[in-house]
């Protein structure tokens, strides 16, 4: 039977596994709500089936319709992105019965790793360390404000199918908890279908570093070194680069993270693309707190160091192939950064901004690549994801790929919207920045200093 792959997700991480799965020689079909009917990702795939209304609920995140999509159009696999269905395990159950592959791993793998508490008492089976937090998920509000007093604040209440900064709240005191647990809950619940919430002890000004990892079927895991996803704007990230910057991490660091990745991978048999993340304080302490089983939106820095495609390696593994390269293959070539570009207004508390793009240039030249689905005359839409494009550029050294970032953000201009380029544009100057000297809390710090200023 011919290979045919059904991307179910939209914007630019569509293209990237249709162009992906073009290289492959494999034909492509793309969804697409009523919201996306003039996409990019429609008009480039070989075939565009509509499966739904506006909002996630009604397509992107309607099983029925994601699956009849496939199956009608004679797909033999599905690759599901980043969000939306990506870690829904019930959905990955529903292809697997359906004997469509699921480019990503198994439904009882994500049911098991992809619960963030259920991760947590993984990690810590296997002796890698946690941040301190509930035994699984909480019940009751009353349940976790005890649990919550026991650690100390501040926590974290956290939605067990989170991901992307949604269903996070941080909280300070009991007075906080009751009404944090409940708003939380039911964000977790129209985010991600799925109310259950857990709590961790909240650790001040952390880095945060994840490890990218890609395992086949014939037994082979390999680790591609982390990313510093530290540079957050409502614990979502913002800026990410790769590798992370002196002070906090060295090459000792680097090992032990990268082993411990490796050894929960091993634990849970895990196969394909996906991502450990990890607190690390500034004594270079770090704890695991997450794994998304799923391609990261920040893999392009990755690849960029690496010179590997991972959507391919991930589409090779679904169909059987084994990993075309070894963990000694692997290299650190260069620095790499990625700016999210984002249709928000980032001096009014990252307000979207959807609207009508009248005109685009893009930067160019060595080491610059985009990745976006917007195109002049496009219409961003107010549904989903403020992202509209990735900047990702690569140079032999940090302080170059920061010089090179300027430059790709100084000729990057979007008409007709707002976006937070010029806002990235003030971070890449920023002494702090520059010195690698952040944390996750270095955004919110930065925004009130700003308003601060703007008052006098």
């Amino acid at each position: 039977m011919k290979n045919k792959i059904l991307i179910a997700n939209r914007g630019e991480i569509a293209i990237r596994v249709i162009r992906a799965a073009k290289e492959l020689g494999i034909e492509t079909v793309a969804v697409y709500s009523t919201a996306d009917e003039h996409s990019l990702h429609v008009k480039l795939a070989d075939e565009a089936i509509c499966i739904g209304g506006n909002r996630s609920k009604e397509s992107y995140l309607n099983m029925n319709s994601v699956l009849s999509a496939a199956i009608s159009t004679g797909c033999n696999a599905i690759h599901p992105g980043y969000g939306f269905l990506s870690e829904n395990s019930d959905f990955v159950e529903m292809v697997e019965r359906c004997n469509i592959i699921f480019i990503g791993p198994k439904s009882k793998t994500i049911e098991m790793i992809g619960d963030k508490a259920s991760a947590r008492e993984i990690a810590k089976a296997n002796g890698v360390p946690i941040v301190e937090g509930s035994d699984g998920i909480i019940e009751t509000a009353q349940e976790g404000l005890k649990i919550a007093k026991k650690i100390g604040y501040p926590v974290m209440i956290k939605a067990s199918s989170g991901g992307g900064g949604r269903g996070i709240a941080i909280v300070r005191s009991d007075e906080e908890f009751l009404s944090a647990f409940e708003r939380t809950s039911m964000e977790a619940e129209t985010s991600f279908g799925d109310r259950s919430l857990y709590i961790e002890k909240f650790i001040e000004s952390p880095r945060h570093i994840e490890i990218q990892i890609i395992a086949d079927t014939k037994g082979n895991i390999v680790q591609l070194f982390e990313r510093d996803c530290s540079m957050q704007r409502r614990n979502q990230k913002m800026i990410e680069e790769t590798p992370s910057p002196a002070p906090v991490m060295n090459e000792m660091l680097r090992r032990k993270i990268g082993a411990a990745a490796i050894k929960l991978a091993k634990a849970i048999d895990y196969v394909n693309a996906g991502t450990m993340e990890f607190l690390v304080d500034s004594k270079g302490n770090f704890y695991f707190i997450e794994m998304n089983t799923r391609i990261q939106v920040e893999h392009p820095i990755t690849e960029a160091i690496t010179g590997i495609d991972l959507v391919k390696e991930q589409i090779k593994i679904a169909y059987g192939k084994e990993l075309s390269f070894k963990q000694r293959d692997v290299k650190i070539n260069g620095h790499a950064i990625e700016c999210r570009i984002n249709a928000e207004n980032a001096m009014k508390g990252f307000i979207p901004t959807p609207g009508k793009i009248n005109n685009i240039l893009f930067p160019g030249g060595i080491g610059v690549r985009i990745d976006t689905h917007i195109y002049p005359g496009y219409e961003v839409p107010p549904f989903y994801d403020s992202m509209i494009a990735k900047l990702i550029v690569h140079a032999p050294t940090r302080r170059e790929a920061i010089k090179k970032m300027r430059v790709a953000l100084e000729q990057f201009v979007v008409e007709g919207i707002s976006t937070n380029i010029d806002y990235q544009y003030i971070i890449m100057h920023n002494p702090d920045f520059i010195k690698g000297h952040y944390d996750t809390g270095f955004i919110a710090r930065f925004n009130a200093l700003v308003e601060a200023e703007n008052r006098e």
